[in-house]
C-alpha cells in the first residue's frame, strides 16, 4: 500500500536499506535523481506516521529517515515547519539524530523557526535541545551565521534558572562545539547558580579548558565516580555494583526517548 502511494523516485526509498548498516550517507540526489519537484512527496514520506511506526524488521521503517536526508540535500526550505514538528511528534532516536543534520544542510532559512522552538517551554527539554543542535549544525555549515547562532544559544542559556540543568549542559556543549569564547560569562553564571548538570561538559574549570581559556596544567582532568552520578540523580546507590569501573561514562549528550527503531542501532 505504501509503495503505491509514492511516485518514482520517492518510492525507491521504501526499500533503499537499513540506515544502521550504512557506513556513509549516500548522495541520494545524484544517485536517484531527486529534484525540487519531489519535495512535497518527500515531506509526506518523512511525516508519514504509518511508515514511522511500521514493522521494525522491514526496510520501509527507514524510508522517512531517508526522506529527511534527501530534503536536507535538496536544501528544501519548504520542509522546515513539518520537519521541526517531528522533534515532538516522534519518539525516534534515528530521526532525531538526522534532523539536525538536515537543518544544517537546509541552512539559515531554518534559523527563525529553530530559535522559536528552542525558546518554547511547551516542548520537552530534550526536544528543544535537538533544535539547539540543529542551530549548531547550521553554524558549522554556514560560517556567516555562526555569530547569530551563538547569540541564540547564549540567550537561551541566560534562562538557566528556568531551563533544567541537563538542557543547560547541552547548550554549553553546543557553545563549546562553536568555540563560543564570547559566551563564557553566561556559562560561568550558570555554573555559579548550580544550574548545570556536570557530567556532560564537566565543571566550570573543564569548560574553560574546552574553550581554550585555561590549560590542562591549570585544570587537572576530573573524572566523576559512579557514586557521584548516583547521588546527583538521587538513585541512592550505596554499594558500587561488581564489574563497574571506578568512573562512569558521560550520559548521552542528546537526551532522547527510546523507540522500537532504536533497538536496531549499532
Amino acid at each position: 500500500m505504501a509503495a503505491s502511494s509514492y511516485p518514482s523516485p520517492v518510492d525507491k526509498l521504501l526499500t533503499y536499506g537499513d540506515i544502521s548498516e550504512m557506513q556513509e550517507v549516500p548522495n541520494y540526489v545524484e544517485e536517484l535523481g531527486f529534484s525540487a519537484d519531489h519535495i512535497q512527496d518527500l515531506i509526506r514520506m518523512a511525516t508519514d506516521m504509518e511508515l514511522n511506526s511500521t514493522d521494525t524488521e522491514s526496510l520501509e521503517v527507514w524510508a522517512p529517515v531517508h526522506a529527511v536526508r534527501v530534503l536536507g540535500q535538496l536544501r528544501a526550505s519548504e520542509a522546515i515547519p513539518p520537519l521541526i514538528n517531528l522533534f515532538h511528534e516522534l519518539d525516534d532516536d534515528w530521526m532525531r539524530s538526522e534532523l539536525p543534520n538536515a537543518f544544517g544542510m537546509i541552512g539559515p532559512a531554518a534559523i527563525p523557526a529553530l530559535e522559536a522552538y528552542v525558546a518554547d517551554l511547551s516542548h520537552e527539554s530534550f526536544e528543544r535541545t535537538d533544535a539547539a543542535i540543529a542551530l549548531t549544525r547550521i553554524a558549522q555549515n554556514h560560517l556567516d551565521v555562526r555569530d547569530q547562532c551563538v547569540t541564540i544559544l547564549t540567550q537561551q542559556l541566560e534562562r538557566f534558572v528556568e531551563n533544567d540543568p541537563d538542557m543547560n549542559a547541552c547548550l554549553i556543549g553546543e557553545l563549546i562545539d562553536l568555540n563560543a569564547v564570547e559566551s563564557a560569562p553566561v556559562i560561568e553564571r550558570a555554573f555559579a547558580a548550580n544550574r548545570v548538570m556536570p557530567f556532560l561538559v564537566g565543571d566550570w574549570g573543564e569548560v574553560q579548558v574546552s574553550l581554550g581559556l585555561k590549560t590542562r596544567e591549570e585544570v587537572p582532568l576530573r573524572r566523576f565516580s559512579l557514586e557521584e552520578i548516583s547521588d546527583y540523580y538521587g538513585l541512592g546507590l550505596v554499594h558500587k555494583p561488581r564489574g563497574f569501573a571506578k568512573t562512569a561514562s558521560t550520559p548521552s549528550k542528546n537526551k532522547k526517548k527510546s523507540n522500537n527503531k532504536s533497538k536496531k542501532r549499532k
